[in-house]
């Protein structure tokens, strides 16, 4: 019984249900064809039998005869009809009064069929009826002759017999063929597909269980490939979810021991405190500053794949000294020609001094510090000097930060894959983090980060953050 629950077994069901219903379709006309022609047929033997007569001399024959010639047609009487009279040629004794008449000459096809329905559905085994001819021999209007409904209603019968067999046997060929052909081109191909899901459920890391589409029927080859995609993409994600574990691991014991050193660090540039050199006066800050974040960054581990990321500290940002201080950071000439140390790179800040973002200061200096380190790499490769601008500009609804360069744009890879972890770096040997970490933190701040463009002149990005709740952009406290 599993065979007609599954997809050939119906098919094969309703194809012979379809067959059967079209012969139906065939059936009800081809009845009535079939007594028309049974009954045109007795006419014509009765039109021989009256020529037989009618030669005879004086027209008169055998009684063993007569009963011969009627027994041949199936008639129990024969009439002419000539002039307006009525001839009779042969005749039995033994008449029954007549049923119904049919005048094969006026009949339509509605009437033949609705009447041979009933005739062998509901009509009697011994009715008479009279059946009127056009003769094709005789000279005479019409020819006339009566005849028992038995043996019309057994040839009927049979003939429909016949017909039921023919269609079962058509139905049952039909329904094989078919039943085959969607066995071989379509339920074997899609149980290859059911086998390989799953082979591939029990071990989806392994790519020799990826699907290979064969099928040479378009849409069962469609579905293969769409599955071998679909495989293809699972088991990216699976390594890639691996690689993040792994890579988090590693972050938190790093984390641990690159805390530890970098204390050791801090309590020494806390002795440099005392030292009076203008020089380490002046710089220490900055190195005390960035000894701080990179010691809250390990205790936090606030790397991609790590942890979460913890949810901002919104306040009022000075956008501009943050923006300096992420320049500083990453060794470019501020506002001035490229110096030696700078790599041919220098950095144009459009703030004004007094303008403030509602942020987390930490967050927004890692996605600056990302986004610059990006476009100041890009330069480097292009191999001459180059510039990064960041600017300021007011919405609606927010503020937008604007971090463009005059590098020859991202790679296509870097393109196809932008703010996708492990898909592809802005340069050779990278991890393609730094803009999914980007993109993770704006977000955080209820914002959007935004490849603008792309091209052989630059790449520009925004950073779209909202307005503080109730103050006017670019008011500082």
């Amino acid at each position: 019984m599993s065979l007609f629950r599954g997809l050939s077994g119906r098919l094969l069901i309703l194809t012979i249900l379809v067959v059967m219903l079209v012969e139906v379709a065939i059936f009800v006309p081809s009845v009535a064809r079939f007594r028309t022609d049974y009954l045109t047929e007795r006419v014509v033997r009765a039109e021989i039998a009256a020529l037989s007569v009618l030669a005879a001399p004086d027209g008169m024959v055998s009684e063993e005869l007569q009963h011969q010639l009627l027994e041949k047609t199936e008639a129990l009487n024969i009439v002419l009809q000539r002039a307006g009279t009525r001839t009779l040629i042969l005749s039995r004794d033994d008449l029954a009064e007549v049923s119904a008449t049919f005048d094969l000459r006026v009949m339509d096809a509605a009437e033949m069929i609705v009447d041979a329905l009933a005739r062998m559905l509901t009509g009697g085994d011994r009715d008479v009826i009279r059946v009127i001819g056009a003769p094709t021999s005789l000279d005479a209007e019409a020819i006339e002759i009566t005849l028992d409904s038995g043996p019309l209603k057994a040839a009927m019968i049979d003939y429909g017999w016949r017909i039921l067999r023919l269609s079962l046997i058509i139905s049952i060929i039909t329904a094989a063929m078919i039943f085959v052909a969607v066995r071989r081109f379509v339920v074997s191909p899609l149980m290859g597909v059911i086998e390989n899901v799953k082979a591939f459920q029990e071990n989806p890391e392994d790519p020799a269980r990826i699907i290979r589409p064969s099928s040479r029927l378009g849409e069962v080859a469609e579905a293969e490939q769409a599955l071998a995609e679909m495989q293809e993409d699972v088991l990216t994600a699976l390594r890639e979810r691996s690689r993040l574990a792994s890579l988090g691991e590693a972050l938190a014991k790093i984390s641990h021991d690159l805390r530890n050193m970098l204390s050791t660090g801090q309590l020494m540039a806390d002795r440099l405190e005392m030292s009076r050199d203008p020089l380490v006066a002046r710089t220490l800050p900055k190195l005390i500053a960035s000894l701080d974040r990179a010691i809250s960054l390990c205790q936090r581990t606030l790397d991609y794949g790590g942890a979460e990321e913890t949810a901002p500290e919104l306040r009022q940002v000075r956008l501009r000294a943050l923006t300096r201080e992420v320049a500083e950071g990453l060794g470019l000439d501020i506002d001035a020609g490229s110096g030696p140390g700078s790599g041919g790179v220098r950095c144009r800040i459009d703030i004004p001094e007094q303008h403030t973002v509602l942020a987390d200061p930490e967050q927004l200096y890692r996605v600056l510090a990302n986004l610059m380190r990006n476009a100041a790499e890009a330069i480097s490769a292009g191999g001459g000097p180059g510039e990064i601008g960041v600017e300021i500009a007011g919405t609606g609804g927010g503020q937008v930060i604007r971090v463009h360069d005059t590098g020859p744009g991202m790679p296509a890879k870097a393109l196809e894959n932008l703010f996708k972890p492990f898909r592809g770096g802005m340069r050779r040997g990278g991890a393609g983090l730094g803009l999914a970490i980007a993109q993770e933190l704006v977000r955080a701040h209820g914002g959007e980060l935004e490849l603008i463009s792309s091209t052989t002149e630059g790449t520009e990005f925004e950073i779209r953050l909202p307005t503080a709740p109730g103050a006017a952009p670019g008011t500082g406290r």
